[in-house]
């Protein structure tokens, strides 16, 4: 399947609110996937969309190993992904608590954390709405990249210092009912070095990072399905700032 047609494919699954199956949908390697990805977000730029920033996928070990995947990838956050309730148009939401980092400039490839660090704006409390177009969220890298790694929404709390994101813990909950915990050294390390690794990859396909981008750096816990009715929040607690909540409900 040519890029152009494989992004109509998911383009109209998403419009229509229908699954498809990877299986029966031949992406190519992780580079025809990014160019999927490119065509789909053409498309939903032209309806009147504008991008907002970059949504980092995989960054932490429990997300590699709760979708089966072995690597980070990107995709692209659209105006029409910040929200603050799940609609109709989600079909099959799950959420992920994450650190939201503000840019100003961009730190350029091969850059360390105070670089990035320095290049922020600030940092956000977020919580990640996951919406993936394939049944099941049965996918391998390449159909999750083509789909602009499931990229569907973003709630942003409250801003959060800079300082020693990596030792920020958060708690998850889903109707009250604590599920995960994690701590924000489980994005890549540290936050910001998804940042240095985002820059490296933009720059390979001859794109940057701009002042005002939003890039949220990936999941600190494991994704929870957010069904009908129900609540998931995440508490963000750390000795500099006390605590923030952010929450989201369908």
């Amino acid at each position: 399947m040519d890029v152009e047609s494989a992004a109509e494919l998911l383009d109209g699954a998403h419009l229509r609110g229908v699954l498809l199956e990877a299986v029966d949908v031949r992406v190519g390697g992780l580079a025809a996937a990014y160019g999927v990805q490119d065509a789909l977000t053409a498309r939903r730029i032209a309806r009147g969309a504008t991008r907002v920033g970059w949504k980092l996928g995989y960054t932490s070990a429990v997300m590699r190993a709760q979708m089966g995947i072995s690597e980070p990838n990107f995709g692209p956050l659209l105006s029409s992904m910040l929200v603050d309730a799940v609609d109709d148009r989600f079909v099959q939401p799950r959420v992920e608590p994450e650190i939201a980092l503000v840019l100003g400039s961009d730190p350029g490839p091969g850059a360390g954390i105070d670089d990035v660090l320095g290049a922020c704006r600030s940092a956000r409390v977020a919580l990640e709405v996951v919406d993936s177009v394939w049944t099941g969220y049965s996918f391998d890298l390449e159909h999750n990249t083509a789909d602009g790694s499931s990229a569907a929404g973003v709630v942003l709390g409250e801003v959060i210092p800079l300082d020693r994101l990596d030792e920020v813990a958060v708690t998850m909950q889903v109707d009250g009912v604590e599920v995960a915990h994690g701590r924000g050294a489980d994005a890549s390390g540290h936050p910001a070095l998804g940042i240095a690794w985002l820059s490296a990859r933009l720059a390979e396909r001859g794109l940057a990072l701009h002042d005002g981008d939003v890039v949220i750096t990936g999941g600190l816990t494991a994704a929870y399905p957010l069904d009908r009715g129900s609540t998931v929040a995440a508490t963000f607690a750390h000795d500099g700032f006390g605590s923030r909540t952010v929450e989201v409900s369908r």
